[in-house]
């Protein structure tokens, strides 16, 4: 239904800044679904880190929040992600996903466990099953 595309992914100094991209073909079209960016580091689990649904409501994790930003731009089916201040931990391949069953009014918490990754409302988890290839960001000291 939903099929991510990533690019943008770079390498910048400490302190730079970088937007990524995510073309993600139909997701305008679905009904109470998220999108979201995640990123995995070399011997880490998966780490949600921004999401949006489709009434383009927006949460972060903390580890990002004040210094990134997701949007949607529905008339291209993409979700951008404006990365800002960045640090080294930042240095992850990030991935771009979708959650559609039609279930959730909001995209607000999400965890990750193992291979999968879920948003979660009134104890329920839903789980993100349309992945991206993703793209490398690599922040130097």
């Amino acid at each position: 239904l939903v099929q991510p595309v990533e690019s943008g992914g770079d390498s910048v100094q400490a302190g730079g800044a970088l937007r990524v991209s995510c073309v993600a073909s139909g997701f305008t079209a679905t009904f109470r679904s998220c999108m979201a960016w995640f990123r995995q580091a070399p011997g880490k689990e998966r780490e949600g880190i921004a999401s949006i649904d489709t009434d383009e409501n927006t949460h972060y994790d903390d580890s990002v929040k004040g210094r990134f930003t997701i949007s949607l731009d529905k008339a291209k089916d993409t979700s951008y992600l404006q990365m800002n201040s960045l640090k080294p931990e930042d240095t992850a391949m990030y991935y771009c996903a979708a959650e559609t069953s039609g279930a959730n009014l909001d995209c607000s918490d999400t965890v990750c466990s193992g291979p999968y990754c879920y948003t979660r409302r009134n104890g329920a988890q839903y789980e993100y099953d349309n992945w991206g290839q993703g793209t490398q960001v690599t922040v130097s000291s």
